[in-house]
């Protein structure tokens, strides 16, 4: 019972939500096999992830099981890999469909060579505000609970890497980018400076992660293997 399993996470369910459902079909099934060999069962199994994925996101979320979760730090350090849709000239309060949405730009649809060099720019180090609705904790509680009472809080700034980004499809609104990124990029606040950068807002509509490190979301279990349907 001490592995790495590599989930594809469905949308619409949150990182804990699939950590949850996964301990109590693995602690069911470690139960059997201690009965079976006629000894007692630990009382609980160790099960966490290596890295949160907002509920409107999918992608690759690896679960560590037993004694494998001491290796949790190896995997939040490593980069990213996530491919996004942004929907240009809107404005989001959470960043993502989950928020108050708004559209703020009636102008006319960007050029797609403005929006190449836009995008562009933001290939290297970069400073990135951690957004409000984050689970970054502020003095003692999570981000996102601050948040959701209306309190308003000055979130910190720190610096990440974009080691590579590119455009893979845009029609406006819609821009759809890859971006390989530093471990602690948010990229919600990516699509957002985007949308600043170009003058129209923005917010994203669809995220998925494709990579952690060398692992890829190819070679992911579906929930459903495991007897999980959301």
């Amino acid at each position: 019972m001490d592995e790495v399993i590599f989930v594809d996470k469905p949308k619409g369910m949150t990182s804990f939500g699939v950590v949850s459902r996964l301990r109590r079909i693995l602690t069911e099934k470690m139960r059997e096999e201690y009965t079976k060999r006629g000894e007692t069962a630990p009382k609980r199994l160790k099960v966490g992830h290596t890295g949160t994925l907002d509920p409107f996101a999918t992608g690759l979320l690896i679960v560590l099981v037993g004694k494998a979760t001491k290796k949790c730090e190896r995997y939040l350090k490593m980069n990213k890999e996530y491919i996004a849709k942004i929907k240009l000239g809107e404005t989001s309060t959470t960043g993502d469909p989950e928020g108050f949405v708004q559209k703020i730009y009636t102008g006319r649809p960007i050029s797609g060579e403005k929006i190449k060099n836009v995008v562009q720019s933001f290939q290297g180090k970069i400073q990135q505000t951690v957004p409000s609705f984050s689970a970054v904790k502020i003095d003692g509680e999570r981000a996102y609970k601050l948040a959701r009472r209306g309190e308003k809080v000055e979130m910190p700034t720190r610096e990440v890497e974009v080691f590579q980004i590119e455009i893979l499809k845009y029609e406006w609104p819609i821009l759809e980018i890859r971006a390989k990124v530093s471990s602690g990029t948010y990229i919600r606040t990516l699509g957002e400076d985007i949308g600043k950068k170009l003058g129209t807002g923005a917010y994203l509509t669809e995220l998925r992660r494709t990579k952690i490190g060398e692992f890829d979301v190819k070679d992911a279990r579906e929930l459903s293997e495991f007897g999980i349907f959301s």
